[in-house]
């Protein structure tokens, strides 16, 4: 791995390595010992969208790793005011080692990439966010001991978290059914992508407007916000539109009976899922959250360590 951009550009096998340092690395810390595969490296983390789970995350496992994660806000760097990629890409790479960004445009990671000569990982763009759903499989494995064949149901906003999920469950043979309003659909270009990969893996994509559909006989359930960031104009017309797209204690019922729920969070009680759910005992929402933790150091180590 030399950046980490989609889950798309991933291998199967590479998928699995990581799963397989994450499940080390999260129980060597449990136990008390230490891995400082980073030491002496510099992470700058470059965010132009806030985040609670990513800064937090990143920053605690690159110390973890006896790296130095350096914030970077969109008020701290020229880009924001008009330096071009291509200089920012060619400046960053003479002081770290590597660099992760969470922001909008989508191009501005593989830009980063592609003029840089250090490691990229995509933090979340408003196209995808591959660490979130990485993490997301990792902790599905844990809790069901596998992924081929499972199910994957998810309800809401066509948006970067159903997009990887289509990238990821199709690389690793889950099954995937994506229940959005019209209107609201996926990327074209990104359903092309999974189904390509689905070919490979024998997962079975469903795009469907019916939230009962897509839930039926669901391993796995998962939902996201309704109104990300940068939609807030949109806000009462998504509430509408999205009312029927709740994950509530009646929809739930229609997975299986040992079916998770998972959500990535922060998630909006009483607006697409129902405390009934989140705070449930099938909702492994703070389980999912600690993992992305372990998931990303592991990450980390694979595009930063030697």
């Amino acid at each position: 791995m030399k950046h980490l951009i989609s889950i798309h550009d991933l291998t199967k096998e590479e998928i699995y390595e990581i799963f397989d340092l994450s499940k080390k690395l999260k129980k060597d810390l449990k136990e008390g010992r230490e891995h400082k595969l980073l030491k002496g490296k510099t992470l700058g983390m470059i965010f132009t969208k806030s985040s609670t789970r990513t800064r937090v995350s990143f920053e605690v496992g690159m110390y973890q790793l006896g790296g130095y994660p350096l914030f970077l806000s969109a008020n701290d760097i020229q880009l924001g005011r008009g330096e071009s990629i291509y200089d920012t890409a060619q400046v960053l790479s003479r002081y770290l080692d590597g660099i992760m960004i969470r922001t909008y445009d989508h191009q501005d990671v593989v830009d980063l990439a592609r003029y840089g000569s250090i490691p990229v990982i995509n933090g979340l763009t408003d196209l995808m966010h591959p660490c979130q759903v990485l993490a997301d499989l990792f902790t599905i494995m844990e809790k069901k001991g596998e992924l081929e064949g499972l199910k994957l149901a998810y309800i809401g906003d066509g948006n970067n978290m159903a997009h990887s999920l289509l990238h990821g469950c199709a690389k690793v043979g889950m099954d995937i059914s994506v229940a959005t309003p019209p209107n609201y659909e996926c990327d074209s270009a990104i359903v092309e992508e999974a189904k390509e990969d689905a070919k490979l893996s024998g997962s079975k994509i469903v795009l469907t407007y019916d939230p009962v559909e897509a839930i039926q006989n669901a391993d796995v359930v998962y939902t996201d916000t309704w109104v990300s960031m940068g939609q807030e104009a949109e806000r009462s017309e998504r509430l509408a539109v999205f009312k029927p797209y709740q994950v509530n204690k009646e929809l739930f019922s229609l997975a299986k009976k040992d079916a998770i729920f998972l959500h990535c969070l922060p998630a909006y009680r009483g607006y697409e899922v129902t405390e009934d759910v989140i705070d449930g005992p099938n909702s492994v929402v703070f389980d999912e959250a600690e993992n992305r933790l372990h998931v990303q150091k592991a990450i980390m180590v694979m595009v930063m360590g030697d």
